[in-house]
């Protein structure tokens, strides 16, 4: 009786659970392997050639010097855009967690840039660091610098694409962290002071430890967002050609180059093989950004 009792909750327990994996089994696992499948092919749709040619597009993939100038240019983004925007977001997240005036009001203030439209971010952004008339070089010009023409440098595009990212999601991310702030206890803060601890000893000691669940959530998201990352370059360089990013490819990013393979080149096995290779070096850099921040200190 108890083991048929047993077998009933098992089983309504897994009638519960089982929509989850039914939809990621349709729209997660079948396009991931799909995707594998058709990595394997010379797949034309417009001459409708699909030819299996086992591991050749990943032959030519490691050897495609506008690959790996894609990916490096992914990495340079990814590296100006995540690392301010967490630091920043964590100081903004503890600023937003003290007794301010106001306190509502600068909470969803900071949530505006993720609100607004990237077409609207981009098209701002865009005519901020244009070469004639921008701000940028305005404010650049104020201080006795010469002008620099943004997207025909390779550095100089990606700190403008940085500046965009950390715009838009900083906010974002201080508010994720805000709502972990909120369950530390205040006790530990006000044991610290009655310590005499400083404002950066509890930041550091008791903050950043207590965070440590949020910081791996946001710097993982922030990892997937960073090297996938396609609207902001794509809009810094408006235009028929814009999928190139740059004259020159200076700031065309890993998911433009699969993008560019897949509808302007008509490569769908080539676009797949980036697709799959873009999915695995995900998956790398989150592992590793896993361990590290492991490594911060435990609050226990």
């Amino acid at each position: 009786m108890a083991r048929t009792r047993l077998a009933r909750q098992q089983g309504a327990g897994l009638a519960f659970v089982s929509p989850y994996f039914l939809v990621f089994a349709v729209f997660g696992l079948f396009p991931l392997v799909y995707t594998a499948w058709v990595s394997m092919h010379e797949w034309t749709l417009l001459a409708g050639k699909v030819e299996f040619i086992g591991l050749e597009n990943y032959r030519e993939l490691m050897v495609d010097s506008a690959f790996w100038r894609a990916m490096v240019n992914t990495f340079g983004i990814f590296v100006l855009a995540t690392v301010p925007q967490l630091v920043v977001a964590t100081v903004l997240a503890q600023m937003l967690n003290t007794r301010l005036r106001s306190r509502t009001f600068w909470r969803m203030g900071v949530l505006l840039p993720n609100v607004a439209s990237v077409a609207a971010v981009g098209i701002i952004f865009g005519m901020i660091f244009a070469r004639d008339y921008g701000i940028a070089n305005w404010l650049l010009g104020q201080i006795g610098l010469d002008a620099i023409d943004w997207r025909a440098h390779r550095w100089s595009s990606w700190l403008a694409i940085a500046t965009m990212v950390d715009w838009r999601w900083t906010g974002y991310n201080a508010l994720i962290l805000l709502a972990a702030l909120q369950s530390v206890p205040k006790e530990l803060y006000e044991a610290a002071k009655i310590d005499g601890a400083s404002a950066w000893r509890q930041f550091w000691s008791i903050t950043v430890p207590m965070l440590r669940p949020t910081l791996i959530f946001v710097t993982i998201v922030a990892t997937i967002g960073g090297i996938q990352l396609f609207t902001e370059p794509l809009l810094f360089n408006p235009g028929a050609n814009a999928i190139s990013g740059g004259n020159r490819g200076q700031f065309q990013t890993v998911a433009m180059y699969l993008v560019q393979e897949a509808f302007t080149g008509q490569r769908f096995g080539y676009a797949s093989t980036i697709a799959w290779v873009l999915f695995l070096v995900i998956a790398l850099v989150a592992a590793i950004n896993l361990l590290l921040l492991r490594r911060i200190r435990s609050a226990d």
